[in-house]
Formats: C-alpha cells, structure tokens, sequence
C-alpha cells in the first residue's frame, strides 16, 4: 500500500458516495485508475465493507453501554460468539487482556432494555459477572488512520444527545 492508497482510504472514510472521477481527482488519478486501486483495496481485505453511519439515537437506539464481561473460561471460541451475535443489540464484542474476558459495546432504546440485555449476557455459558459503563454523551468517534503518519484521522461527528 502506498501514499495514494492511503490518500484514497482518507478520502472514502470522509464520504463513500463519492464518484470515483472526483475521487481521482483528489488524489491525482484518473476515474478508471482510482477505481482499480479501490477494487484492489477491497479484493486485499484492506476495506472490508462501505456501509452508511446511522444515527443510533434516530432508529431507537439511543442508550449506549460497555459491559466488560466476566468468565470462568476462555471466551474466544466460537460458541460465545454466536451467543453474542444473537443478540442484535450487542453491536461490537472484543476479547479483551483485563481486568474482564470480553469487552462488550450494547446499544438498547432505554435502560430497561438494558438491563434485559445485561441478563441476556449474564446467560451466557461460561459468564460469571458483568460490569457496565452507560455512556452519557459521545464526543466524537474516529476512524482509522489510513494515512499512516500518526496524524489523527477526523473525527465523525458526534451523535446528538438525548
């Protein structure tokens, strides 16, 4: 991967929509060369997906949680994967070296569903405690930095409050 690679994964983490002959023209390529090295990208796992950034307090999804979760066993496997695939509103789930086995990002429509979500958890085989942390308002969230040189990529914008 080299700068223009880079320069092109800056530019698509900004907006994904854009045509490749003004991507190009960013980065200095042609409509068709851009193209190709974006194709490369994807056939290299390096963009594993385009997708669109939801509001999450829009779509009923405004109450956001990290749960760290206990266990008596290794929860890298995947039973406990599919266990946590299941439940829709765990929407990240980390193996984590800690004070915990999984680190565990819930977004539910209110803390009553919350705690639903924490007993759902709780259920798990090979789960012995959770500890949660309710997120009361979100700064920012940043993407990767594809440019490589330790600058911060821009920050998303943040979710409104609720």
């Amino acid at each position: 991967m080299d700068d223009v690679d880079r320069m092109l994964l800056t530019e698509l983490q900004q907006d994904a929509t854009q045509a490749y002959a003004a991507l190009g023209k960013t980065v200095g390529l042609s409509a068709g060369a851009a193209h190709e090295r974006v194709r490369k990208l994807r056939e290299q796992g390096v963009i594993r997906r385009t997708t669109v950034d939801v509001d999450p307090a829009a779509v009923g999804r405004g109450v956001m949680a990290f749960v760290l979760v206990e266990a008596n066993s290794w929860m890298g496997d995947s039973p406990t994967k599919a266990a946590l695939e299941a439940l829709p509103e765990v929407v990240e789930a980390h193996v984590i070296a800690g004070p915990a086995s999984l680190l565990v990002k819930v977004r539910t429509p209110t803390t009553e569903e919350l705690q639903a979500s924490l007993r759902r958890l709780y259920a798990i085989e090979g789960v012995t405690g959770t500890q949660t942390i309710v997120v009361l308002e979100s700064f920012f969230e940043r993407s990767v930095d594809a440019k490589g040189d330790g600058s911060p990529a821009p920050p998303s914008p943040p979710a409104p409050s609720r």
